[in-house]
């Protein structure tokens, strides 16, 4: 069965580095990938504008849509891959829930900000809202210019607070079994040992990817999570970050933090964030 696998672009250079990481990953997998484009306007701004204008607008949309299929399928250039265009008048979000439902995507893959994106900023607003906000669909997360790099080393951080679901996992499983990845599970401490319940789904994990090359590492618990991720990346060289979003996960919490426009867990490499 071909991978559907969902592209948002607004023609950025980070929209580009996302499309270029989804097409090297999945380089030998069948994919229909579907290049959605945003033309939606404020209802305050559109009665500012008048119907040729708004036509045009969508026009332009297309043509750049059209002429951006032809540059992936120049640079890509592999039977596997099939493409086609989405412009969508609805906001993102809006547009991409559509499509999961229209398209039965199974994957979203983005850029971690648009065109107006600051370089300080941990995530751009639509991104975040994607992340927040779809429930039934992974989505992956590319940085800004990353250049791609295999992933076979994937960290998973996990405080084995609640237990997991086996389609849940399937993209990470996918991905591993793929590139013959190392998972890494990553806990980091903050009771002196697991519970009953802890253990219980630290083994369901376990047995879930029971097939795949799997290491379990655990770390004390400092100040700051996102740091503590972030030296474990570095010092593993870890190629792939992946994490469950529910409700009071650590991905939430740095979700929903005052400072999520600061500089904390930086995407410094591509990041899987599971809906749960």
């Amino acid at each position: 069965m071909k991978r559907r696998i969902l592209l948002p672009t607004d023609f950025s250079d980070n929209s580009w580095s996302a499309i270029v990481y989804a097409l090297k990953l999945f380089k030998d997998e069948e994919c229909i990938f579907y290049l959605l484009n945003s033309v939606a306007l404020k209802a305050s701004t559109i009665s500012n504008f008048s119907n040729s204008l708004l036509k045009v607008m969508k026009e332009n949309a297309m043509k750049e849509l059209d002429a951006l299929k032809k540059q992936i399928e120049t640079a890509d250039a592999n039977a596997n891959h099939e493409f086609y265009n989405v412009l969508s008048t609805q906001d993102l979000y809006d547009a991409i829930k559509f499509e999961i439902k229209q398209n039965n995507i199974d994957l979203i893959v983005m850029g971690t900000k648009g065109a107006t994106g600051a370089k300080e900023i941990f995530l751009g607003s639509n991104t975040i809202k994607v992340i927040k906000k779809i429930k039934n669909c992974p989505v992956l997360i590319v940085p800004d210019e990353y250049d791609y790099i295999v992933p076979r080393q994937i960290t998973f951080p996990t405080d084995f607070k609640r237990p997991f679901k086996d389609n849940e996992l399937d993209t990470l499983k996918l991905v591993a079994e793929l590139y013959d990845s190392k998972i890494r599970i990553l806990h980091i401490n903050e009771e002196e040992e697991l519970s009953i319940e802890q253990k219980r789904n630290h083994d369901v994990l376990k047995e879930r990817l029971r097939n795949l090359k799997l290491s379990f590492h655990w770390m004390p618990d400092y100040d700051s999570k996102e740091a503590e991720i972030n030296e474990f990346i570095a010092d593993l060289s870890i190629d792939l970050l992946v994490m469950v979003y529910y409700k009071r996960s650590l991905i939430e919490r740095i979700m929903n933090e005052p400072v999520v426009k600061r500089i904390g867990l930086q995407p410094v490499i591509p990041f899987l964030v599971i809906p749960a």
